[in-house]
């Protein structure tokens, strides 16, 4: 009997199979799986990897630059009505400008030209009606200068793609004294995606090799350096391919590729540095077993990028508030592409530490310590700002007060024709157009109104001071009774006057007279973010304070927590201000000063910088967290977190702050813009928000950092970030 039930009791399964000594949480558990299904991850992601890459070449070619509107505004049903009723004399219509610099362009070789170009565009099925200049209208007084108006015979994101595959014909038509230079919204759109395009390549061609160069001093060894790398590439490469089948059910905006590209870059080997390094100290420094190590390093880091990784995505979701396909589309890419290289770093990445163990430290420098896990130096730091809170925590204050005051004075409004290269053709065309026709003629306004109400529209806009000067009303094409009147602005396009004239004209006109064009479709959008604002704003504090509480259970630390980056996000605008606003380092960046703010670049980058904000404020808390529910001693607390996290921290920062700043070395202007902003706050967040000023909140809360209500601690779930 006895031997039977020893039989039995050696069949049972036994409860730690792993030899790990205690049972791991759900990431642990998920770890140890992987590390059990070796076979089952890699092919899942090889499939991934090699099913989407496929598609991935295709990005830059298939995504659209267009999507700039507020969904159901008056200047997008006035597109609708113009491509549905007036032959395509849309806002997305391509204009030829066609000039001569030696007598009439309507003779000679220019009118072979003429010719040649209208032949040309007659042949594109996707344009619309072709209309040959008219005098008075399209025809300079001079002769010297001609417009042909090509229809949008398709949707804006299409005509974008009409642009990029007929500039190039139109523009060889250019000689003997004759330009040729097509314009307009979708040739602004294709020319700026090409001068983006060649940005985005320079940059990466310098942020790698910095980056690399930046994580192998972090690491001290080239193998492990190089994984954040691959499994960013890896994540980057299969949300580029995603992207691609989505854009065949939804239009994609390149804007998302690019936005992707730059935050799964930082993002990723944030994430995989905070695993990476963890596992080495579990590995080479408490010397555990491979598995054991993977365990610790799922239940603990892996528990902080799994939070983080939330709270980006949040923020990022508040953005789909604003109802823009564009912001919506951006802020879907740079979710899928977290998306991607979360579901790496918590799989995949487990796998290979798991496969290279010891193998990790190839290559290693030999000065540095493999399974150092507690940083002396930063060990060193918060001893000392444990000693001189105030004056390090006032110190910081300062200057983050300091560089945030300017947000004051912040003025935007949308991108104006600047933002291309000079010899761009949409940009060189757009001011031929001036020229010939007057300042406000790249902003001719597009009036649709019922036929009886033609005349009260055409006599409103002749008394309206804004207005240059209108065409007589067009009839339909088709059977609605709708005229179409064309009127031009006295003032350029992205002069803050033709706002109050748009909005002038909204009243006075008739009833049924609707104002559109491409400049009101930008003003249209500008007002819909300014009212978007707020309610984005508020929605992202809201949700990365409650994503904070949750994972922290303790509501005072996570308050300051979210008042912290708030105070960095508003020090990167205030620095925005000074350089994009007023004109400070223009000449060393290499752009022109539009005296103003990109409109878009408040409501998406607060999303963006708060995101990247609390990525960091979740890895130092969590590590905090982690030491104070070991020891109940808030110094611990403080000193430990910096001791262990703040060399990850310090190093994630200094990739992210170069990855971003090689995008603000070239290319157009909103590129720079996104690399200025986020540079900079990456650069205050992460070395004086993280590093000084949170811990010090942390130094002078104490304990009440920690303290939560019963009832709280009741609802919340629970979640600990200690080990075993």
């Amino acid at each position: 009997m006895t031997s039977t039930a020893t039989r039995r009791h050696a069949a049972l399964p036994s409860p730690d199979p792993d030899g790990l000594g205690y049972r791991p949480g759900p990431l642990g558990r998920l770890g140890v799986w992987v590390t059990h299904h070796r076979r089952i991850t890699a092919g899942v992601w090889l499939l991934l990897i090699v099913g989407l890459g496929a598609f991935a070449p295709k990005v830059e070619a298939n995504l659209s630059g267009a999507g700039w509107q507020a969904d159901g505004s008056e200047s997008v049903a006035v597109r609708e009505l113009a491509q549905e009723s007036f032959g395509g004399n849309a806002s997305s219509a391509i204009q030829v400008v066609v000039h001569s610099a030696d007598g009439p362009v309507t003779e000679g070789r220019g009118q072979d030209v003429l010719a040649e170009a209208t032949a040309l565009l007659e042949d594109e099925p996707r344009i619309a009606d072709v209309i040959a200049p008219q005098p008075g209208a399209s025809l300079s007084q001079d002769g010297e200068t001609a417009v042909i108006l090509a229809g949008a015979g398709a949707d804006p994101n299409e005509m974008v793609r009409v642009a990029d595959d007929i500039k190039g014909e139109l523009e060889a038509l250019s000689g003997d004294g004759i330009e040729v230079n097509p314009t307009g919204a979708s040739l602004l759109w294709s020319d700026f995606n090409e001068a983006n395009l060649d940005a985005m390549l320079k940059s990466e061609m310098i942020s790698w090799p910095v980056t690399m160069a930046i994580l192998v001093l972090a690491f001290g060894a080239l193998v492990a350096a190089g994984l954040p790398l691959i499994l960013t590439l890896a994540g980057l490469v299969a949300s580029a391919g995603s992207l691609v089948l989505i854009n065949e059910l939804v239009p994609v905006s390149i804007w998302a590729m690019n936005f992707a590209m730059m935050f799964a870059l930082a993002l990723g080997i944030d994430y995989a540095l905070f695993l990476v390094v963890r596992f080495r100290a579990a590995r080479m420094g408490h010397h555990e077993t491979p598995r054991q190590a993977i365990a610790e390093t799922m239940d603990t880091a892996g528990k902080a990028v799994l939070l983080s990784g939330i709270t980006v995505l949040v923020s990022l979701s508040a953005v789909m508030l604003v109802p823009s396909p564009a912001f919506r589309s951006m802020a879907g890419g740079i979710m899928l592409a977290v998306t991607f290289v979360l579901a790496a770093t918590l799989t995949l990445l487990p796998l290979v530490l798991f496969k290279l163990d010891h193998r990790i430290n190839k290559l290693a420098l030999k000065w540095v310590h493999t399974g150092e896990h507690r940083s002396p130096r930063f060990a060193a730091w918060g001893e000392r700002l444990w000693k001189r809170p105030v004056a390090f925590g006032l110190a910081s204050l300062i200057v983050l007060l300091a560089l945030a005051a300017p947000v004051l004075g912040l003025r935007t409004a949308m991108p104006s024709i600047q933002v291309l290269p000079e010899e761009a053709s949409a940009r060189v065309g757009y001011d031929q157009v001036k020229d010939a026709f007057g300042d406000g003629a790249p902003g001719t306004l597009q009036v649709v109104a019922n036929r009886s109400e033609a005349d009260a529209t055409s006599e409103a806009l002749a008394a309206d001071p804004g207005i240059a000067g209108a065409m007589p009303a067009q009839p339909a094409a088709d059977d609605s009774d709708l005229v179409l009147i064309q009127a031009v602005p006295t003032v350029d396009p992205s002069d803050p006057e033709l706002g109050a004239t748009v909005d002038r004209l909204r009243d006075d006109l008739p009833e049924s007279a609707l104002v559109g064009g491409a400049a009101v479709e930008n003003l249209d959008l500008k007002t819909q973010l300014d009212e978007s604002t707020p309610l984005v704003i508020g929605v992202v504090l809201a949700l990365g304070f409650l994503l904070l509480l949750v994972a922290l259970q303790a509501p005072l630390i996570s308050l300051l927590g979210t008042l912290a980056s708030l105070l960095s996000t508003a020090a990167a605008f205030g620095v925005a201000r000074l350089v994009f606003q007023e004109g400070y380092g223009a000449d060393l960046l290499g752009f022109e000063s539009q005296g103003f703010l990109d409109a878009w670049a408040p409501v998406f980058f607060f999303a963006m910088i708060f995101a990247i904000a609390m990525d960091y404020t979740v890895f130092l808390l969590a590590s905090a967290k982690e030491h104070y529910e070991r020891s109940g001693d808030p110094r611990e607390a403080m000193v430990g977190s910096l001791a262990h996290s703040g060399r990850v921290i310090f190093a994630a920062g200094a990739v992210m702050v170069a990855v971003f700043f090689t995008f603000a070395l070239s290319g157009p202007l909103p590129p720079k813009e996104m690399g200025i902003v986020l540079g900079v706050a990456v650069l205050l967040d992460a070395f004086l928000v993280r590093l000084v000023l949170l811990p010090v909140m942390l130094r002078l809360t104490g304990k009440a950092a920690w303290w939560s209500p019963r009832w709280l601690t009741r609802v919340l779930p629970k979640i600990t970030f200690s080990h075993g």
